[in-house]
């Protein structure tokens, strides 16, 4: 028979889990609810969770967990993935506690109503926490993949319990548990990880909802006990420090899915006083190292992770809660101690008149620059084949003109790297894991091109 382990560890039956609109829930609650809705779930192993309440995500994923069936994780909500999960996984049903914001190829089940009221609850809850097999497969999550098909990663229960358990650690959230408050999607990796299992299995709660804004970030931290830890990504940050907002006390940030400069991490952390730490990882990984910011380039692998370089220069991550030997898509470079660098990522990489950067490099330099609030490199379709020809940036700097913004660059980056057209834009559309995808650069290219011609715009 195989080993399993609680679906919630590190937690008295009575501590609180969750802080929600109508306040604390416990665990025994939490379980009790998973519990409820594992019998309400409709035939089939496979269910897509469309919840956006972080707590009832975590009741759906922990109902699938201990039934038997397995969360399904799209990285996007579009009607192609939809139907591309259908053809995939036979069968599968979504289950989600709002309305879909567009019509999809199946029926999306309404969740039912959670919690017991006070006299059920104390006639049918006791502390039992269910266990859950620690090789059963319990979600997929997606990549989009080069294709564009929906690349699945499966998640073993042992693994996950692990990884919560190591980032727990590795923050120093195990001997000094925080509520958490996360601007990023439960579905999405980091969201996943950082917020519901670092509560499941780090010792730490979590609020329900994902606020967006920074006054909702305001409410939302007023709504939990200090100390606090913010979710988020750079693109909230810098949205955060822009507004002039000022929040309820906040004891730690951590960041991902960007890189984060020094300049907005020194912002965050002179406006409230609190570090800022960054998480390294992907999708397929998962999490693998943590960093703060403003301590110097180099990650620090979190407990039991190790890397390793084959004779090709390719990364390989392993060990402790990474579910296999996972080849890692960036240039590295390997410390003493196992720390380590990045350099950039393959697929970002430029090679322009025999000079090499990385994209994310120039992004990272391009939102640096006083006064820009947003900003993208592009490389164009028909330059990317050959990686030649002239880069593309779009830039969200209100006050600033192209010229500015150009002899700012030439400053920071080598010439040849400087944008041909550098393109003002009001905003940048990011999607739920605050990344600007490649297709909505190239729209905007597209429309500068059909406006102006391809060419220089300075």
């Amino acid at each position: 028979m195989s080993r399993t382990l609680p679906l919630v560890s590190a937690r008295a039956p009575h501590d609180t889990l969750a802080w929600t609109v109508r306040g604390p829930i416990s665990v025994v609650r939490y379980c009790a609810d998973v519990r409820r809705l594992a019998g309400w779930l409709p035939p089939g192993r496979f269910i897509i969770n469309l919840c956006e309440d972080r707590y009832r995500y975590a009741v759906l994923l922990g109902a699938c967990a201990v039934s038997g069936r397995v969360s399904l994780q799209p990285s996007s909500q579009s009607p192609q993935v939809f139907a591309q999960l259908l053809q995939t996984y036979e069968g599968c049903r979504a289950v989600g506690d709002a309305q879909p914001a567009q019509v999809l190829p199946l029926q999306v089940l309404r969740l039912p109503p959670l919690g017991l009221d006070e006299a059920e609850r104390h006639r049918r809850d006791d502390d039992a926490i269910p266990a859950v097999p620690i090789d059963r497969t319990v979600a997929i999550l997606f990549t989009s993949g080069s294709t564009g098909q929906p690349t699945p990663h499966a998640k073993t229960w042992g693994k996950l319990v692990a990884s919560g358990q190591a980032e727990a650690r590795a923050l120093g959230l195990d001997a000094r548990p925080h509520a958490l408050v996360g601007t990023v999607p439960a579905q999405h990796s980091y969201g996943f990880e950082s917020t519901v299992l670092l509560a499941l299995h780090g010792g730490c709660s979590f609020w329900s909802g994902r606020p967006f804004y920074p006054q909702d970030l305001a409410q939302a931290l007023a709504a939990v006990p200090r100390p606090r830890m913010v979710v988020t990504t750079p693109f909230h940050l810098r949205s955060f420090i822009s507004s002039g907002v000022s929040l309820p006390t906040v004891d730690l940030w951590l960041s991902a899915t960007a890189p984060l400069d020094d300049v907005l991490a020194a912002q965050v952390e002179a406006a409230t006083g609190a570090p800022v730490h960054e998480i390294y990882g992907s999708t397929e990984s998962s999490q693998l190292a943590t960093r703060r910011t403003l301590d110097g380039a180099a990650w620090h692998p979190m407990p039991g992770v190790r890397l390793e370089q084959d004779e090709g220069g390719t990364t390989w991550a392993l060990g402790d809660h990474v579910e296999r030997r996972v080849p890692l898509s960036d240039i590295i470079a390997l410390h003493e101690g196992g720390r380590f660098t990045l350099q950039g990522r393959q697929a970002d990489m430029v090679n322009l008149a025999g000079k090499r950067t990385s994209l994310a490099y120039l992004n990272h330099v391009l939102c640096g620059i006083d006064g820009v609030r947003d900003g993208a490199f592009f490389l164009p379709s028909e330059d990317t084949a050959q990686r030649v020809g002239r880069l593309a940036a779009f830039v969200v700097a209100p006050g600033h003109d192209q010229a500015t913004l150009l002899a700012a660059l030439r400053q920071r980056i080598d010439p040849i790297f400087l944008p041909r057209p550098l393109v003002l834009v009001d905003a940048l559309a990011r999607n739920d894991a605050s990344k600007v995808v490649r297709e909505q650069l190239q729209r905007l290219y597209d429309d500068w091109a059909a406006a102006h011609g391809r060419g220089d715009a300075r």
